[in-house]
């Protein structure tokens, strides 16, 4: 089945050709479309979508907002901003707001389409050009992240989950049990010290674990 997808961004034009480009080759279905937050929540909750990719900056209600409403769901869908390098201040935010994806507007399709698909499948994606100017804005993400108390096991999971990999990915990659990788998984954020894959991530490349 196709990756069910909502967009958000104030501009038709770029919904538009983000749609054409996600649905290139039949592995995401754009289910909806939202010109600001208010209407980004209605629309997900009209369609229930997988994975949802959202403008941080938009009239009324703003993409960050939006991502904090959703994030307080019980069940909230994968969630992606969508931003331009001049920006960083709103990605920092919206990655203390849990979002799991962060991906710049003019991404290659294929790269676009592959982070969708990974979302979908529990992964964090990062697009590297945003980790490289984020990392020096984060003072909340030094390298003093027990990182010396992760087994070699843990060690490996944290790799692959800074590639953007999902459980059942990492399963398959290790010879292991979706649920031990779950279980390895939510290990390493405790040690870390950090709520989500994301952060996961930031920490394994400004260490240089990955």
């Amino acid at each position: 089945m196709a990756v069910r997808v909502v967009l958000a961004d104030d501009e038709a034009l770029l919904r538009r050709g983000l749609k054409v480009l996600l649905e290139a080759d039949g592995r995401v279905e754009v289910v909806g479309e939202a010109a600001d937050g208010a209407e980004l929540i209605e629309v997900v909750l009209a369609h229930l979508p997988d994975v949802v990719l959202v403008d941080v900056q938009m009239p009324g209600v703003d993409g960050l907002e939006a991502v904090r409403r959703l994030r307080t769901w019980a069940t909230p869908p994968a969630i992606a901003v969508l931003t331009t390098f001049d920006l960083d201040d709103y990605v920092a935010t919206a990655l203390d707001l849990g979002a799991q994806g962060f991906l710049l507007k003019d991404a290659e399709p294929e790269a676009l389409i592959r982070a969708v698909v990974d979302l979908a499948a529990g992964g964090a994606v990062l697009d590297p050009r945003i980790t490289a100017r984020l990392l020096p804005r984060l003072r909340g993400f030094r390298a003093n992240r027990q990182l010396d108390s992760l087994s070699a096991r843990e060690r490996q999971v944290l790799e692959l989950v800074a590639a953007g990999r999902s459980n059942h990915s990492i399963a398959d990659q290790l010879c292991l049990s979706e649920a031990t990788v779950k279980s390895y998984v939510s290990t390493v954020l405790t040690k870390l010290g950090v709520e989500n894959r994301v952060q996961a991530a930031l920490v394994a490349h400004q260490v240089g674990v990955w």
